[in-house]
């Protein structure tokens, strides 16, 4: 895994756990890989990984069964569809809409623009 410098490697790992999860690899009540094993398995230290798994337990995605690991939690799926748009809403959509006004686009262009299947001009 390549690690962005402009994010936290804790969060970069839970972003890529959550994805995993979304992709249906890990579904509700399916164990996830140990804190070792995914420190291992991306060359981290364990405390790093400990502290991904602490993030997704406080945001209620994964669970832990005391002397049994890590498990997805229900709704899972859920949880992270509206982290991620609540991410987007106070984050990226200011940016976004910031440059619809530079560059003199509206709503309609883009709708226009995605109605074609057209990513860019």
């Amino acid at each position: 895994m390549d690690f962005n410098k402009q994010k936290p490697i804790y969060l970069q790992i839970a972003d890529t756990m959550c994805e995993r999860i979304m992709a249906g690899e890990w579904g509700e009540d399916e164990r996830v890989p140990s804190v070792r094993d995914v420190a291992a398995s991306l060359g981290v230290n364990p405390n790093t990984v400990m502290r991904t798994f602490d993030y997704l337990q406080n945001a209620e995605i994964v669970y832990n069964r005391r002397g049994l690991g890590y498990y997805v939690s229900a709704k899972a799926k859920e949880r992270i569809v509206e982290q991620n748009r609540k991410y987007f809403i106070a984050e990226e959509l200011p940016y976004f809409v910031q440059r619809m006004k530079m560059l003199g686009l509206t709503w309609e262009d883009i709708a226009a623009q995605s109605s074609r299947g057209e990513a860019r001009p």
